[in-house]
């Protein structure tokens, strides 16, 4: 598992690694960066697709369109570097969700090669590749407010562990849960949207063991938390 997390910087990647390496790997970016892996994020129609552009200009406000293309550029890149391609040949498609069979299951490349996932929360944005399905994701610490809110949502053990907590204690606590149980969610390819009861990823130190899934927090930005989940 990974007890590690690459940066991607302003810099261009160099060749190495990325293109041939097949273990998971993980890299962090800070999305408020104007030029990623050397790509200027004002050049963004240059590399990345139709759906992408038009999901960026949906975001109404410039700091959120921006963060979501300096991730998406650097997603690019990431898959680019492991499969050999320049970024804007790497092709985006969905699975067939696991649940209904509607074609908005996990992303995935068009004719395999890797696994990856992508998160992002507040500046910083996380990428996963795995050679295995692999889910990632980052959470910037909630307020008290959001604990309250979800709190009856969670696994009843969940909320159990939460609740015997010190208030002062449960944001960080809860940013640990979702992370968890959201990078297994992706993995998974069925997202939140059928609840949060499942699975049982715990609110302690370490996360609970999950069938079929290595899951393991990451290391992150302090008022963050971040998880990885592998299929095993």
């Amino acid at each position: 598992m990974i007890d590690y997390v690459r940066q991607l910087g302003g810099e261009a990647l160099g060749t190495g690694p990325l293109a041939g390496g097949a273990a998971v790997a993980v890299w962090s970016l800070d999305t408020r960066l104007d030029v990623v892996g050397g790509l200027p994020v004002a050049e963004a129609a240059r590399v990345l697709d139709a759906a992408e552009l038009d999901q960026a200009g949906r975001r109404r406000q410039p700091a959120d369109r921006h963060r979501y293309v300096a991730s998406h550029i650097g997603l690019r890149l990431l898959l680019g570097g492991r499969l050999g391609l320049a970024p804007a040949e790497v092709v985006l498609v969905r699975e067939d969700c696991p649940g209904c069979g509607g074609p908005h299951g996990r992303p995935a490349v068009a004719g395999g090669g890797v696994h990856f996932s992508l998160s992002h929360s507040g500046d910083v944005a996380y990428v996963a590749l795995a050679p295995v399905p692999v889910g990632v994701d980052i959470e910037e610490v909630p307020g008290g407010r959001a604990v309250a809110d979800v709190l009856g949502a969670l696994h009843p053990a969940e909320t159990a562990e939460l609740t015997a907590l010190p208030e002062a204690d449960r944001p960080a606590a809860l940013a640990r849960v979702w992370a968890r149980k959201e990078a297994c969610l992706k993995g998974i390819g069925t997202g939140i949207g059928l609840g949060l009861v499942e699975p049982y990823v715990g609110a302690g130190p370490s996360p609970a063991p999950v069938p079929d899934w290595l899951l393991t927090d990451l290391p992150c930005p302090p008022a963050y938390a971040a998880a990885l989940a592998v299929h095993a």
